[in-house]
């Protein structure tokens, strides 16, 4: 699976690409279908807090998961989103054995 990471009006530290590879790259457990993942790291107004929104779409043979988050840190943001698009594969992964 190939995976995008757009880091917008901000530059990403290579530590926090190599999480968002890590947690991303796990998402093939749960369906292997997946052709790409495009990850866009925002931060949404300065000085608030939670302020870092990372939205996460998943591109799949069939179609898209697209999960957006907002959080204290890019990396909870990234594993909240992480989360949701693991139910939305495994409910992929039902309606496609229920056929």
């Amino acid at each position: 699976m190939e995976i995008r990471i757009n880091a917008i009006h901000f530059d990403a530290t290579e530590r926090l690409e190599a999480f968002i590879q890590k947690k991303v790259s796990k998402l093939d457990q749960y369906y292997d279908g997946i052709l790409a993942a495009e990850v866009n790291l925002r931060v949404v107004k300065p000085e608030t807090a939670q302020n870092k929104q990372a939205s996460i779409r998943l591109m799949i043979k069939n179609n898209d998961c697209f999960a957006e988050k907002t959080s204290n840190t890019f990396e909870e943001a990234v594993d909240h989103a992480v989360v949701a698009l693991e139910k939305q594969l495994l409910k992929v992964k039902e309606k496609i054995r229920t056929k």
